[in-house]
Formats: structure tokens, sequence, C-alpha cells
């Protein structure tokens, strides 16, 4: 079987358009949801927006179709760093590099994967067998906290805390230049990239398209070049650091999808190995689903971040 089928046709029922595709296409919901999410989706040649936006009878569709996923990840014995756990959930300390779960070109060596072995299977199945006890997820090459739920009690709170936008999300990034004003607020829509599936893009505040998206930032450091800032997300959106800097004219460095780092500190980053965006989930509070009672984690700078920083410091002096 090749890497993808395209699906096309049109939509024979108005309503949402998870219904209307998966009437129109045998696909189950859970499977056109997971499709809109990666931009697989086309409404009258336009990227759908979301699975619940509404559609009218005979507009035409077209679907990237991905080819099949294993029906369950495996349990592979990988290490973790876990900084909390009981019956209920677990919060990771995920290192860059690690996927948080399987999907086409990535089905094993996945956060998942090492969940699966280290919770013997003990985890929420409310996602299906493909993504058990994922509540979020942070990107493949950004570090840091994120908590994944053991029972379905559980997933359902916190699924409900992250919807409510109640989470406290706390970021540490390097990014390119001095942002002015030094603290400040980016409020703006984010979604689907008509160029690039795979990336994101931002919007105006007015489309019908994308998600509203909100970061607050402040800068901690000035770096040579460069600065250490610190973004608090109100809401979590796909890429929503990274989108967000970037559109105000401050990428992350080393970021290979939304800008490119200057050209005087490239070699710098070279002689460092640093290749993936300069982002760390640095701190993650929330109710606990079950007792109630409020928690926070804190997680400190991965060594690359930490010595990046340092090299960055040394030159400013």
């Amino acid at each position: 079987m090749s890497d993808s089928e395209i699906i096309t046709g049109t939509i024979a029922l108005a309503g949402r358009l998870d219904k209307a595709l998966a009437e129109a296409t045998g696909l189950s919901r859970a499977r056109v949801q997971g499709l809109i999410e990666e931009g697989r989706v086309d409404i009258a040649g336009m990227t759908a927006a979301s699975a619940s936006m509404k559609v009218q009878g005979g507009a035409p569709f077209r679907i990237i179709v991905s080819a099949a996923m294993p029906a369950a990840a495996q349990p592979e014995d990988i290490p973790l760093v876990v900084a909390f756990e009981d019956r209920h959930l677990v919060v990771v300390d995920k290192p860059a590099g690690m996927v948080v779960h399987p999907a086409v070109g990535n089905i094993t060596g996945t956060l998942v994967n090492a969940l699966l072995h280290h919770c013997r299977g003990q985890l929420s199945g409310i996602n299906g067998v493909a993504r058990p006890g994922i509540v979020h997820r942070i990107d493949k090459d950004t570090s840091g906290l994120l908590v994944v739920a053991k029972s379905d009690a559980a997933h359902e709170g916190l699924a409900a805390q992250f919807a409510a936008h109640s989470v406290h999300r706390r970021y540490i990034a390097v990014c390119a230049g001095h942002p002015s004003p030094s603290e400040g607020t980016v409020d703006a829509r984010i979604g689907r990239s008509d160029a690039d599936r795979k990336k994101m893009t931002v919007l105006p505040n007015n489309s019908s398209r994308g998600k509203s998206a909100v970061t607050h930032y402040k800068m901690m450091e000035r770096l040579d070049g460069a600065a250490v800032i610190e973004c608090r997300l109100e809401t979590g959106r796909t890429h929503q650091v990274r989108v967000h800097c970037a559109s105000i004219g401050h990428p992350l460095l080393g970021d290979p999808a939304y800008g490119r780092t200057p050209k005087q500190l490239r070699p710098l980053l070279e002689r460092l190995g640093f290749a993936r965006q300069a982002l760390h989930a640095a701190e993650l509070g929330f109710q606990h689903p079950v007792t109630g009672e409020m928690v926070q984690f804190r997680s400190n700078l991965p060594q690359d971040m930490a010595e990046l920083i340092d090299e960055l410091s040394r030159s400013d002096r």
C-alpha cells in the first residue's frame, strides 16, 4: 500500500463536517476527526477548519488518507523521567526528540510506547488504542512536562480543564532578537497553512478558520542577538508558541519551520549541535481531577538549552 490515498466526493447531507464525511466515506468519525486535525481534509478547496464546522449538501471534499496504522501501540522499555504519579495520572518530563503518540513515520519509540510499558497497559482508553491516556501534546522537538491520564475519570477531568483554559502552562524559549516591548500578549488565531499542511499560521481574528490563541510573553534575559523569554499560554494550539513568536518577528532559535536562525548565530548552533526549536515546557499546574488538590510541577532546562543560553550570555558580555 502507498503512504497515502486520496478520497474525493461531495457531501450528501448538510450538518457537522465529521458526521457528514463519515457518512460519505465510510470512515469512522474518530478517523475523520484525526484527519481534520492533521490538515488532510479540504472542503470546497479550503483546508477544513474543525470537525464541528457546518457544511452544506453538495460541497466537494478531498481527503488525504494516510497509510493505516497498527491497531494498537506496543509497550516498549524506554526510560522515562516521571515528575509525579498516582493511580489516576502520571506527569512526565519528556525529552526533546520523542514523539508523543504513534503516527505514520513514527510507530515506535514514542511516549505512548514507553507509557504502555511503564504503566503496564493501565492508561485511559478514551482516545482509543493508538493514543491511550493522551490528554494534550507537546511537539517532538520540544522538551518538558505533560500529564497523561491513567483512568477515564482523570482523562475526563483533565480534558475539561484544558478545554476551559484553566491549566497553568509556562514555557521557556530562546528567540531571535530582543522583543519590544519586552512584555506583551499575542492574541491571534492559529490554523493550518494552505501553503503547507504540516505548518500552522496566524489568521485574522475575524476568520472563520482556525482557533483563537493567546500567548503572554516576557523577556527574562537579554542575550547576544537573542533573548530568553517566558511564555504563558491561555490556550494550547498546535505549535502555538512557535507560530506566535514568529508572527511578531522573533522566531525561536533552531526552529526549522517558522523562522530562520539569524546568520550570525548559525555557527554557534552548528558547533553546539543544536538542531531543534529552543522551547521547553517548564511548568504545568492543574487541579487534580480526582482529589481536587491544586498541583504544580516544574522542570529544569535541559542541558542543550542551558548550554545554548550560557554561550549566548558569554557572547553578550
